[in-house]
């Protein structure tokens, strides 16, 4: 991840329709949702979220998939969990312990950061 892909990222989700959208399709994981349903769920109209997700689909936050008559949206976690990399991979300067005690700071639980990741 450069510098450039990350500002397009985060210039995809500056919106918070955008995010809004972004988060469902990450809660829906591996299945995603279809458009209307995505619309549905996030109480815009069709044509708004059109334009929404062809943003997201620049940044390839999402992935898209021909069904039928529908298109299905699906996020792109692997992307989202290297962008969240990106932003702390040179946290504390090679200080863990210091990073453990933001992370504890910052009210996400450990249960929360587990879902991503498997303990050894």
């Amino acid at each position: 991840m450069n510098t450039l892909n990350a500002a397009k990222i985060f210039e995809a989700l500056s919106s918070e329709i955008r995010l809004n959208i972004f988060k469902l399709l990450v809660k829906h994981g591996d299945s995603g949702l279809v458009a209307g349903d995505i619309a549905e769920l996030i109480g815009i109209p069709s044509t708004n979220l059109s334009f929404h997700l062809k943003a997201l689909l620049f940044a390839e936050l999402v992935f898209v998939e021909q069904e039928g008559r529908f298109l299905r949206y699906r996020a792109n976690i692997p992307l989202m969990l290297n962008i969240v990399g990106f932003l702390t991979e040179e946290c504390c300067a090679g200080q863990p312990e210091k990073c453990l005690a933001y992370r504890q700071a910052s009210g996400i639980s450990d249960n929360i950061l587990g879902l991503c990741t498997k303990k050894k």
